[in-house]
């Protein structure tokens, strides 16, 4: 078993950050609570009912996941948005583009939403695309959304307009954050700190900082020396 012992609860709208080293389970959750897999023992419910009492692909129309590593395919930035939805008009994709801050690149490229993507996005910066996944998350108007907020590879300018996607993104829906920078997850309404499978700690972030040889204070302790370092 990967996790082991682990028990905690997200209120709607609440925002809920995971960290954790390499290994520690935060990808295991994410896929169990999307049914990639099913779990062993235990049990996983969404508004108080099994997620296996769901339909699958009902309960997946709930839930957008934005991965680290964003999957862009051959077609226009619009279809890469709406991925061929036909439900979606050109003005709603406009309208979330607007919301979080991506419209103003989209419109400064050639074509502006009627860009051709390469395959896998390879004409666009990191940023870029993570915005572009960003908006097709908005678009799809999830009830629960999963972040994996890698924003390491990303330059200082770029990182401001994610942050402020990101904020955008969260507000009044269940968000779940795989949290890499911990600067970016200070707002999170709960901090579940795993390690090996294990719940180390859970709370808010000012009530973990106050832990003077916790594990979630050592972690932020180490990122800010480190920032500092680099500045």
């Amino acid at each position: 078993y990967v996790l082991k012992d682990i028990s905690f609860e997200v209120q709607p709208g609440e925002t809920l950050a995971i960290v954790g080293s390499t290994g520690s389970g935060k990808s295991t959750i994410i896929n169990i609570l999307n049914r990639f897999y099913e779990i062993q023992k235990g049990e996983i419910q969404v508004d108080g009912q099994r997620i296996q009492d769901y339909e699958l692909e009902a309960y997946r129309k709930r839930i957008a996941i934005v991965l680290q590593d964003v999957f862009l395919f051959s077609g226009s930035v619009l279809e890469n948005i709406t991925l061929r939805d036909e439900r979606f008009s050109r003005e709603q994709v406009i309208e979330a583009a607007k919301l979080i801050g991506a419209h103003e690149f989209i419109e400064k490229l050639p074509g502006g939403y009627d860009y051709e993507v390469m395959e896998r996005g390879a004409t666009l910066s990191m940023g870029q695309r993570q915005l572009i996944s960003f908006v097709r998350a908005l678009v799809f108007d999830p009830d629960i959304l999963v972040l994996d907020e890698a924003t390491s590879s990303i330059d200082p300018e770029t990182e401001s307009v994610i942050q402020y996607a990101i904020e955008k993104l969260i507000a009044r829906r269940t968000s779940i954050i795989i949290a890499h920078r911990l600067s970016t997850i200070r707002h999170a309404d709960n901090i579940m700190v795993l390690s090996k499978g294990q719940l180390q700690e859970f709370g808010p972030h000012e009530q973990l900082l106050q832990k003077e040889d916790g594990q979630y204070r050592k972690l932020y302790d180490m990122q800010f020396l480190q920032a500092a370092a680099e500045g």
